[in-house]
């Protein structure tokens, strides 16, 4: 029922911000023409994926709250990571954009009309402010929602980047500054722009969490349920990173009366101590069946 509301709650954030983000992208894009600012026409560029990469988010959302069927027995939770993942690419592809432009003005300056470009980018501030605040409310470990306040935070670093060029504009005369800032802007995107593709693409591929230690947590087996000698072929991994699946064989050093009871003992285990929801555990009195 949580899980359930937290989407919901999610998908909520994502529509407003995407509201926003289209609405004011058309703004942008008319004040970047008419100011002739990188600045603001590379934002706009960045706001026009982000508003594919939000309606994607929300899409996600949508489809992930479907059950489970016989195509796909686990449901569609991982759509969120595959959206994720897209966006990630997205932000990517924004900041190769950016540079390419970036060398162009470098090369061939061009005036920039500092107070249209001052005007604009000050109004997209206050409108990527709201919406990195509303997305950043909602569920910080969803990777999903941590795709679509990257592109929004993007967009906030650009709206001050555009301010910024549009005052040194204004004062100075200086238009390599536009460029100039539009690069840093682009650099900053990067990095955060790897994070969430390396992120998305682990779970993509079925890598087991990154902060769980997989030898510790079968010697915690071991010494915690006394009737298990051993544990062996683990296979952990997420529909989500916070929906964590587990495939694992047991060997028992004793008669067991009621297996299930052991299975259940540790079953219980993988969920208090690491919050492992589904697991399969194969019982073995003897060599692994798969030797």
């Amino acid at each position: 029922m949580s899980h359930a509301h937290d989407n919901n709650s999610n998908m909520r954030r994502v529509m407003i911000a995407l509201v926003l983000t289209g609405t004011f992208m058309v703004v942008e894009v008319i004040g970047g023409i008419i100011s002739g600012s990188l600045a603001l026409l590379a934002d706009a560029g960045h706001m026009l994926t982000d508003t594919m990469a939000l309606a994607l988010a929300a899409v996600a959302f949508r489809v992930s709250k479907r059950p489970g069927d016989r195509k796909l027995t686990y449901g569609y939770q991982r759509f969120q990571i595959l959206a994720a993942f897209v966006n990630g690419l997205s932000l990517l592809l924004i900041v190769g954009w950016i540079l390419f432009e970036a060398v162009q003005r470098f090369i061939t300056p061009s005036d920039v009309m500092g107070q249209t470009m001052l005007l604009v980018a000050s109004a997209g501030l206050v409108v990527n402010i709201f919406a990195f605040v509303v997305l950043h409310g909602g569920d910080r470990e969803n990777l999903n929602i941590r795709g679509a306040a990257l592109h929004v935070a993007g967009d906030l670093l650009g709206s001050v980047a555009a301010i910024v060029a549009a005052v040194v504009i204004i004062f100075t005369g200086w238009m390599t500054i536009d460029p100039i800032l539009s690069v840093a802007v682009a650099i900053l995107i990067l990095k955060s722009a790897w994070t969430l593709v390396k992120r998305s693409a682990h779970v993509l591929l079925e890598g087991a969490p990154e902060w769980l230690n997989v030898d510790t947590m079968q010697a915690s087996i071991v010494s915690q349920v006394p009737e298990v000698a051993s544990v062996h072929h683990v296979h952990i991994w997420g529909l989500t990173p916070q929906d964590l699946m587990m495939t694992m064989h047991v060997r028992v050093n004793c008669e067991i009366d009621n297996p299930t009871t052991l299975i259940r003992k540790i079953k219980s285990l993988m969920q208090d101590e690491y919050g492992i929801g589904h697991s399969t555990i194969e019982l073995e009195t003897e060599d692994c069946a798969d030797h």
